[in-house]
Formats: structure tokens, C-alpha cells, sequence
């Protein structure tokens, strides 16, 4: 049995060292919330809730998170008693959706858990494969920075590019992309940017040859989608869309997608994860592991994840250096020739470097079990 009796908070900003854009925006500093949950033996687990400091991906922010945890998660958290790490998502079943703020602090009671367990984080999900593949995304707009930054990727042997699309800029970017490099390994990013009124458009880009479109339409047009995927021969990815395992049961179901990313903070924990990612090698659907701009933490946890069988399409998993001057834990992540080594240590298999972690800290607060938080 865990026996937590403190929690303590940072929330983080770094500049990143070049901006990401989309069609909904432009990131050029990320915000993020640490949280480290400490047992009575003194043993500390890491998570990260990953919701940005706007709404612009789902309608959690960083501050709605510091909410739900200062009020709602961790009083629960004190107050039940946890056998093991799987159980948290059911015990925060009673709060709705908040699905980051959730899988932050389920995340790093995994990370504790497995420390206690003396496993790795990934070995304790079941993950198989010792050696992930690792993709990258392009999110630029201006093409001939686009085709540079897939120079640098190819350099570096990333396995597989990602390109944020909109209809302005779709075609003539893709048609460039196909002259120069006619043969990587190429998927197209819309964070829906188009409606199923767009399905002819959509049918042209069949010509790219991609590996997939990822969410082409609306958060909730899971039917839309099953209606797009029948006139388009590119494979759907389904990205935002899927925020819980009922809803990566309907796009199945539906048949509203042949491809689903798997984002740990998206639907609410490592075990929906897990449960979601189970779902899909059942019924003969690609997953993925998704990025989200995040720092070390997430990202050794996504490691994990992307270590269980279904996982075959390389993931958003870049080198920490890639995002940030210096990251938040030691070692840094690498991508060698294209492949990130999946950690044999206990946890997550990284350590804080807490004086990066005070640097880059804007608010931090503890929370003590017995105390009130």
C-alpha cells in the first residue's frame, strides 16, 4: 500500500528555442505543472500535468489545473487508501473530465510506485520493446523553413515527419514537401481545421501518399469523421477527439478512424492509456504516442508508454534538446540514429535536477496530508 503524505507543486515556464505554430496559434514560452508526490519512506514519484496557459488545445489550463489539484484531487488523494497505481483513475471518477490535472498526479504515483517496486516504469505497464523509433514535427508555416527543419530531422535519422496543415497552406506545403523528400515517411497534423463540407479537398490530398491525417475535422464530429474516412483513402488519425476509453470505443466502433494517438494527459492517466491502448491492438487499430511540447517528465512517462507492443508508429518523441536550452532532468533524452532507449532504472528512469527545476519555477507550493491543504 502507498502511503502518501505530501505533495508539492511547481509550476514552470521556459522559452522555447524556436516558436511552434499552427493554425490555431503560436508557442513561443510553455508553462507546465511538476508535481512530486512523497510517501512516508520519504521516496518521491514525478508527473506532469501537460494543459498549456490558454485553451487553445482542450479547455484545461495551467491554472484550472492548480485548481483541481490544490481543491479537488489531492484531498481525495489524502483521503483513500491507494494498493496501487492503476486504482487512481477509478478513485477520481467522481470529478469530471480535468482529464491533465488527473494524469499529472497519477503519473507521478506510478513513477513512486514503480521506485518502491525497485522496476522500471515500463517494464511495470508491460512494455516490451527495449528500443522506441522516434518521429518529429514540422510547425511552421513558411515552407522553406519547413524543408529546412526536415533537412535537420532527416540528419538527425528521425523515422518519421509530421506537418501542421490548414487549407490555405496544405497542398502547395505538401507538393513541395513530396518534390524534394517523394519517400520519407509523412503524416499531415490539422487540429481541425477543415469541416466534412472540406471532404473533396481532403480527397486530393490522397495523392501525397501520407501515412496519415490527424484530426481533420472537429473535437466532437466522431461521426463526421467515420463519414470522412469512407470517402478519403489517407488514413484518419484521431487526436483531441479521443479524451476516454468510452471514446476510443465509438471511434471504433464507428469506424471513424484506422489510427488513434495515445496522449497520456489527454484521457486522464497512464492506466486509460494502457486500457485505450489494449482497446486498439484488439481491434486491429495503429496507435501512436503523441506529444505534447512537454518537458522531461512527460516525456520519460511517454517513453514508457511507447514501450507497450501496439505502439509501431514512431512517436512524438524528440530529444530534450530539441525544445529547450536545458531540460528539467538528467540525463537529457536523446534521439541516437533515430531511436530513444527505453530506461531499465526504477520509475521513470530520469532524476529532477532540482536547481534547473527552482530556475525555471514561477509558483510552487506543498501540500501536507493532515495539515489541510
Amino acid at each position: 500500500m502507498l502511503h502518501i503524505n505530501r505533495v508539492c507543486l511547481s509550476l514552470i515556464e521556459m522559452p522555447l528555442k524556436k516558436p511552434f505554430t499552427t493554425h490555431l496559434g503560436t508557442v513561443k514560452k510553455r508553462q507546465s505543472i511538476i508535481i512530486e508526490v512523497v510517501d512516508a519512506d520519504g521516496v518521491s514519484g514525478f508527473g506532469e500535468a501537460v494543459a498549456f496557459s490558454s485553451p487553445w488545445y482542450t479547455e484545461e489550463t495551467t491554472a484550472t489545473v492548480l485548481h483541481m489539484l490544490k481543491d479537488f484531487l489531492i484531498p481525495k488523494l489524502f483521503k483513500e487508501k491507494i494498493n496501487h497505481p492503476k486504482e487512481v483513475s477509478s478513485l477520481f471518477d467522481s470529478i469530471r473530465r480535468n482529464e491533465m490535472a488527473k494524469a499529472g498526479i497519477e503519473s507521478a504515483i506510478w513513477d513512486l510506485y514503480a521506485k518502491k517496486q525497485n522496476q522500471s516504469l515500463s517494464r511495470l505497464l508491460g512494455g516490451t520493446r527495449r528500443e522506441i523509433p522516434a518521429g518529429a514535427v514540422v510547425a511552421t508555416q513558411d515552407i522553406h523553413k519547413a524543408l529546412k527543419q526536415i533537412e535537420i530531422f532527416q540528419n538527425q535519422g528521425y523515422q518519421r515527419i509530421k506537418v501542421k496543415i490548414n487549407p490555405e497552406i496544405d497542398v502547395v506545403l505538401l507538393k513541395e514537401i513530396r518534390k524534394v523528400y517523394p519517400d520519407i515517411p509523412l503524416m499531415a497534423d490539422a487540429n481541425s481545421a477543415y469541416t466534412l463540407a472540406d471532404a473533396d479537398h481532403l480527397k486530393a490530398l490522397d495523392e501525397f501518399k501520407l501515412m496519415m491525417i490527424e484530426q481533420p475535422l472537429s473535437v466532437t464530429d466522431i461521426i463526421d469523421h467515420a463519414m470522412l474516412q469512407k470517402q478519403i483513402s489517407t488514413p484518419i488519425c484521431l487526436d483531441e477527439s479521443i479524451t476516454s476509453f468510452h471514446d476510443a470505443y465509438s471511434a471504433i466502433k464507428l469506424g471513424s478512424c484506422r489510427i488513434m494517438n495515445i496522449k497520456m494527459g489527454r484521457v486522464g492517466g497512464m492506466e486509460n492509456a494502457r486500457r485505450i491502448h489494449n482497446l486498439c491492438v484488439d481491434h486491429q487499430i495503429q496507435v501512436w504516442c503523441g506529444g505534447m511540447i512537454e518537458f522531461g517528465v512527460s516525456r520519460a512517462h511517454n517513453i514508457a508508454l511507447a514501450s507497450l507492443s501496439g505502439f509501431t508508429i514512431p512517436g512524438d518523441l524528440v530529444s530534450s534538446n530539441h525544445y529547450w536550452e536545458e531540460d528539467i532532468i538528467e540525463p537529457i533524452i536523446e534521439v541516437k540514429n533515430g531511436i530513444i532507449s527505453v530506461p531499465v532504472e526504477a520509475g521513470i528512469g530520469f532524476s529532477i535536477n532540482r536547481k534547473r527545476l527552482k530556475e525555471v519555477t514561477i509558483f510552487n507550493e506543498e501540500y501536507k496530508k493532515g495539515k489541510g491543504v
